[in-house]
């Protein structure tokens, strides 16, 4: 670890305020066609987990669908220190594990798929319309995680991500591409995150 990545560390644990337990990253199809790009994602999985991390999600954005069982096939193989569940965008099955991959399931259709479960219920009667609140509709999510902080790399966007679970979350955008994302660059997103008052939405 070079002097800088130190120094990082450093303030990191000298911030008084806990660090983020649920992390998520955005990255997109095309990220991972770069070399070495599954390499910076196992080492990323690590250093979340150095720093406090006890869930990690990883949201890859799809253009084209032909490429989702290649993908998926090859993240299912990385390198974890923890469970990984993957799931692709027809896959509906709860991910519930301490890494969780997304590719290609867009939150819209996510939250399209719970309320649909719900309303299955509730015509079938095993769930009456009183009933129905925030906790009938995360029960039916596929990924239960209310990140604490999302990181996107290469831009200032977020494409159609995890709306239902990011409302609440810090968001911290990086110009650096996934290719070349380093520790550095995630010790930076820990001190960022570290230095704000979250309000979750007040």
């Amino acid at each position: 670890m070079g002097l800088y990545d130190q120094y990082l560390t450093a303030r990191v644990r000298r911030q008084n305020a806990d660090p983020p337990s649920d992390i998520a990253v955005v990255i997109t199809e095309r990220d991972l066609l770069e070399q070495g790009a599954y390499e910076t994602l196992e080492s990323f999985f690590q250093w979340a987990f150095d720093h406090g991390a006890e869930r990690i999600t990883v949201y890859v954005s799809v253009l084209d669908s032909g490429a989702v069982p290649t993908l998926q096939r090859e993240l299912e193989n990385v390198r974890a220190p923890r469970e990984i569940a993957v799931r692709g965008p027809e896959d509906l099955t709860p991910a519930d594990a301490p890494i969780q991959v997304s590719i290609g399931l867009g939150g819209k259709h996510e939250f399209a798929e719970a309320v649909r479960a719900v309303a299955e219920d509730v015509e079938a009667g095993t769930v009456s319309a009183d009933e129905v609140g925030e906790e009938e509709i995360e029960s039916r999510l596929v990924f239960p995680a209310d990140p604490d902080l999302v990181i996107k790399t290469g831009a200032e966007r977020l494409s159609d991500f995890m709306i239902w679970q990011s409302v609440y979350s810090e968001l911290y955008f990086t110009d650096v591409n996934w290719r070349d994302f380093r520790k550095r660059d995630y010790l930076r997103a820990i001190l960022d995150y570290k230095n704000r008052q979250r309000r979750f939405g007040r």
